[in-house]
């Protein structure tokens, strides 16, 4: 059963802004995710924003948005053909199992300017 769904999008310059502020990408992303995504070079924008668009999107698909959670106990990573995963932590887990759903399924794209995530959040059966 699909508990919430939410999608977001965001620019990439504001991604080339912030790689400009001291600690800020730190406070945002996490040690892991924020370590591929630079790794990718000329393409770091482009992953900074989607996978910030992925958090906002799962704040919309909690249906009360970010409030109460640290943006870096959710963590986008990429299985090794390139799938998304979203990983979560403490405060983003404690949300995840408030909201009644125990999977998250996480779509990602990006074309020059913009990146945009859907995330859904489905109950399973038990």
């Amino acid at each position: 059963m699909i508990i919430g769904i939410g999608v977001d999008v965001v620019h990439v310059h504001r991604l080339e802004r912030w790689r400009n502020i001291p600690g800020l990408l730190e406070r945002y992303f996490h040690e892991e995710e924020l370590s591929a995504a630079l790794a990718k070079g000329r393409g770091a924008n482009l992953s900074l924003a989607a996978r910030f668009a992925a958090k906002e999107a799962f704040g919309k698909a909690l249906g009360r948005g970010l409030a109460g959670i640290v943006l870096k106990d959710i963590m986008v990573l990429n299985q090794h053909n390139g799938k998304p995963d979203i990983v979560l932590f403490g405060t983003a887990v404690k949300a995840l199992q408030q909201s009644g759903a125990d999977k998250v399924h996480l779509s990602l794209t990006h074309e020059r300017d913009n990146a945009i995530a859907l995330v859904i959040l489905e109950l399973q059966g038990r």
